[in-house]
């Protein structure tokens, strides 16, 4: 990472902690030199990468200044900005199954008319670790064999676009599995509906393909709802005051 990367995301860190909010205006260049022991022009290059990814907007003669995170165009620091507070948290994930969704669903069509037998053998044996995984109760095992499931079918497309699609999302991806895999039944519901996918592809049907994922897509936003954002949003129950 060169200086300027490292000022940009240390100036990113400010503004999603809040101390430059959305609307306010960053502190002129050499005040933002002198905080980060860093030149001018670095500074200068660093407010150039926040700048591309809309991150701020640049007012000649008045100054820099914050844009709202739904105007930011990169993803990853939009993410880190709307996980900063926890109630954005089960938005986020709920938004990525649509974006999966859009994509996985086109993508699962295309891999069952072009899916080989090697595809086949390595999905039957990524679905086998996430079975001994869930039976281990070992998380982290089946997160990866999850993930690394839907990257399979993505590769089985034949297209080399497809599995690149997704690539910005890696470390959301994980994130978001981890939290939702660590629930049993919701372990449960993936291993099957992953069992449905397998059957479809190897069937060479587009339409049950598109039928098997689209019904996972709906099973897991479905169990996000049901097991992790309503158990956040659920109060405490408040305790029974102790008779004297």
């Amino acid at each position: 990472m060169s200086l300027s990367d490292e000022v940009a995301e240390r100036l990113l860190n400010a503004i999603i902690d809040g101390v430059y909010p959305p609307g306010s205006m960053v502190p002129p260049e050499g005040e933002l030199a002198e905080q980060y022991g860093a030149s001018r022009l670095t500074v200068r290059e660093a407010v150039k990468v926040l700048r591309s990814q809309n991150v701020v907007r640049i007012h000649r003669g008045r100054g820099t200044y914050v844009n709202p995170p739904d105007r930011w165009t990169a993803l990853e620091p939009m993410v880190r900005a709307a996980a900063a507070t926890p109630r954005s948290r089960g938005t986020i994930s709920e938004r990525l199954i649509e974006a999966r969704r859009l994509i996985e669903i086109g993508a699962v069509e295309l891999a069952a008319a072009r899916s080989t037998k090697d595809d086949h053998q390595e999905l039957r044996g990524l679905l086998d670790d996430m079975r001994k995984a869930a039976a281990a109760q070992d998380t982290d095992m089946f997160v990866e064999a999850d993930i690394a499931f839907h990257d399979t079918v993505m590769r089985s497309t034949g297209n080399a676009f497809v599995p690149l699609l997704f690539e910005p999302f890696g470390r959301l991806l994980i994130e978001g599995r981890r939290e939702t895999s660590a629930i049993p039944q919701i372990r449960e519901n993936a291993i099957a509906h992953h069992a449905l996918i397998l059957e479809a592809l190897e069937s060479g049907d587009p339409e049950q393909a598109r039928r098997a994922m689209d019904a996972h897509m709906a099973q897991t936003a479905d169990d996000l709802r049901t097991h992790v954002i309503g158990h956040q949003q659920t109060p405490p129950k408040p305790q029974e005051p102790h008779s004297s």
